[in-house]
């Protein structure tokens, strides 16, 4: 009687122990999400605090990392290529192969940033942009077409890019199968969204980027996504063709 009331005791002590262990981790448990959560918290308190939310103006996008204000933001706010500039409450991006794109709206669950060019010629900037050594790709499928200078206008049925285009020369985007007519040389193969059409804008149609950051984390990966819940030379017949800093002009 004696053995199995201690058999009893026993066991009864290991249920207990059992509770206490289970009670225990349970403890741990909370107090370790309790301290991770705090951890993160604080981390994005700090994050805001040294990197303030920008806009350029009152309907502006919001500037936040991977970008990064150009004096109004410390350089840790923000990746290597992605600064952009206020000007006349204005968000602006400058690449060195083309010069300042208007920013209209940055869409970062998307990863998409959609520019206006200035100029209001959209295919001035597919001739001359290189976003080689540029965190952006387009944010649309490419396909191949040739950019043609013309002497002489062409048929109907090709579609004229008019804000390239003058009195004696006439500049058309067609797929690089095509045959090259005889008044015209090719000014430039380049892989780009979308040919030209004069039902679309010129200056926005098309111009959506995307972005990686290769060999980097995202912000929002490390400390997770709530930070930003609360916040070519003459030709006979043809007009010359130079390259400026490798920028194509016509005149």
């Amino acid at each position: 009687m004696r053995k199995i009331f201690l058999c009893d005791l026993y066991r009864g002590e290991i249920r207990t122990s059992q509770t206490v262990v289970s009670s225990l981790l349970q403890t741990m448990d909370a107090f370790m999400f309790f301290t991770l959560f705090s951890s993160m918290f604080l981390t994005i308190n700090a994050f805001e605090s040294k990197c303030p939310l920008v806009k350029c103006s009152h309907g502006g996008p919001d500037i936040r990392f991977p970008f990064r204000a150009l004096g109004q933001q410390p350089q840790h706010c923000g990746n290597p290529g992605f600064e952009l500039v206020c000007r006349d409450n204005t968000t602006m991006i400058h690449f060195p192969t083309y010069g300042p794109l208007v920013v209209k709206s940055i869409s970062y669950d998307i990863r998409k940033l959609s520019l206006l060019d200035p100029k209001s010629c959209v295919h001035e900037v597919f001739l001359n942009l290189n976003l080689s050594g540029t965190p952006f790709q387009y944010y649309y499928l490419l396909k191949n077409f040739i950019y043609l200078n013309c002497s002489t206008r062409l048929s109907p049925s090709f579609d004229e890019v008019s804000c390239l285009s003058g009195s004696r020369h006439h500049v058309y985007t067609v797929e690089s199968s095509l045959p090259i007519p005889v008044s015209c040389r090719p000014l430039k193969a380049i892989p780009i969204p979308f040919s030209y059409s004069p039902y679309l804008a010129d200056n926005s149609f098309g111009l959506g980027l995307t972005w990686s950051m290769p060999g980097r984390k995202d912000f929002e990966e490390q400390v997770g996504s709530c930070v930003f819940q609360s916040k070519a030379g003459p030709k006979s017949g043809c007009p010359n063709i130079t390259l400026d800093k490798g920028k194509v002009i016509i005149f």
